[in-house]
């Protein structure tokens, strides 16, 4: 007690109250604390080498995918699938057809809006309805002029009236045959034609060759791709040559005529023309367009190697044909393509464990 109060008031130094602390019994933890701490870090080190075991087991789970990818002996890529997988997935194999290419030019042009040729041609039919009636004025006086029953100033007049609607068709018809041709002005009944571009039921193309291209004579016919569809080509006569120069391309133009009006040939489309020309043909096949896949910009086909085994080739798409396309070289009428389920091998092939490493063409 007088311990205490000395330290209390200061009597006692610092370091020997701290002393005196120290010499103390040390405060005792109960066992049930003990005992749980202990139970923890075992269960901490058991989870672990559980989490440990599962680790090394699934690395060494083989990949179901991998296993269906392998390397052939050129490098490519060989794709493996059972038959019960080609079953399921619907897979389907042919040969392509064996085909000649003529040789053509590529021309680009435009779908022509037949508004302002309707317009020109309703004008064209106006003055033409204003010729013939000023011509029968004019016929009408003059047979009284001869009877003294017309004054010379009338019979004038009427002269006048009906060499000025004269002019005026001749203008007219002047200016629709250089802005569209003559063709259309030779034609049996030309608003009837016009009629029909209007309405929807024939189609005016205009397609310009590069320029520098010349051809002896003009073209028969032209193959015509759509922009908004480049895959299906639809063949077009021969309608005129154009009788302008496009300012822009500076090359021979010709006016070609579809029947109808085709998905993706609204007026001012652009087209792209193939126009044949004379040359030797060019020998390959033709493979569907069910058959083309695309991957990385470019195109694909799958060929069938064996029973089991798939290999995807490159082929070029720069001769698109009626029913698919035209590939000169790197394929063969003996090659198995997959016309059927090619999109499925694609997909089994990025899904094995090279693409998901990275190991990418």
């Amino acid at each position: 007690m007088q311990g205490t109060s000395l330290a209390k008031r200061g009597l006692i130094p610092a370091s020997r109250r701290t002393h005196s602390r120290a010499f103390r019994r040390p405060q005792r933890f109960p066992k049930t604390n003990f005992i749980a701490s202990l139970i923890a870090v075992l269960l901490a080190a058991l989870l672990g080498a559980c989490s440990k075991s599962g680790g090394e087991n699934e690395t060494k789970k083989p990949n179901a995918n991998q296993s269906q990818v392998k390397r052939g002996t050129n490098g490519e890529t060989i794709v493996t699938l059972d038959a019960e997988a080609q079953k399921r997935i619907g897979l389907k194999a042919a040969n392509p057809a064996a085909a000649q290419w003529q040789p053509e030019v590529r021309g680009y042009g435009r779908v022509l809006d037949p508004a302002p040729l309707a317009a020109l041609t309703a004008d064209l039919v106006q003055a033409h309805v204003a010729m013939e009636t000023s011509q029968r004025e004019f016929e009408r006086l003059r047979t009284l002029a001869e009877q003294n029953n017309a004054s010379a100033r009338a019979l004038q007049a009427a002269e006048a009236a009906a060499k000025r609607d004269q002019v005026l068709v001749e203008s007219l018809r002047t200016k629709l045959a250089l802005g569209w041709g003559k063709a259309i002005l030779e034609r049996d009944d030309p608003p009837t034609f016009v009629s029909s571009l209007a309405t929807g039921q024939q189609t005016l193309i205009r397609v310009d060759l590069p320029a520098g291209e010349r051809l002896k004579s003009p073209p028969s016919s032209v193959r015509l791709v759509s922009v908004g569809d480049g895959e299906r080509s639809i063949t077009a006569d021969f309608f005129d040559s154009a009788p302008t120069v496009d300012p822009q391309t500076q090359g021979a133009g010709f006016l070609f005529l579809i029947a109808g009006k085709p998905s993706g040939f609204s007026p001012n489309a652009a087209v792209t023309g193939y126009v044949k020309v004379p040359g030797d043909s060019l020998n390959g096949v033709t493979i569907p367009r069910d058959a083309v896949i695309r991957y990385e910009g470019k195109a694909w086909v799958y060929l069938q190697t064996g029973d089991n085994e798939f290999t995807r080739r490159e082929v070029p798409l720069d001769y698109p044909a009626e029913k698919g396309w035209f590939v000169p070289s790197g394929l063969t009428g003996k090659d198995r393509v997959i016309v059927g389920g090619a999109q499925t091998i694609l997909s089994t092939e990025l899904s094995s464990g090279g693409f998901l490493s990275g190991e990418r063409e």
